[in-house]
């Protein structure tokens, strides 16, 4: 059983950073892949990015390559999403998920999701 909890969200300007946190519980995190999933207002959740368990390859959707990175510290139980260049069109409910699968963009592969944390992104 893991339990994720995203912290990290909130308004920022175009062009600007803002760095999520997924604050994970259980003993077993080191053995989860992880990801990053948003959801805008009136849309589906969509893939973001996600790291394999050892943190030895990473995954990012094309609407953010080279702007966002995700990492994690296995020692910690967290994983991180860092967000540059920020646009509008990133504006939505960010959620981090823990798989064992090796299908990391697909989200009916992950078996725990956090509650989400809000990103707005002003013009």
């Amino acid at each position: 059983q893991v339990q994720l909890v995203e912290s990290g969200g909130g308004l920022v300007q175009a062009g600007g950073s803002l760095r999520l946190t997924c604050a994970a519980s259980g003993r077993t995190f080191s053995s989860y892949s992880m990801g990053w999933f948003r959801q805008a207002p009136g849309k589906g959740r969509e893939f973001v990015a996600a790291i394999r368990w050892s943190g030895s390859s990473t995954d990012y959707a094309d609407s953010v390559k080279g702007r966002f990175t995700i990492s994690r510290d296995n020692a910690k139980n967290t994983v991180y999403l860092q967000m540059n260049s920020l646009k509008p069109d990133d504006t939505a409910v960010y959620h981090c998920a823990a798989t064992i699968s090796m299908v990391l963009r697909h989200i009916p592969s992950y078996s725990y999701w956090g509650p989400g944390t809000q990103v707005t992104v002003s013009s």
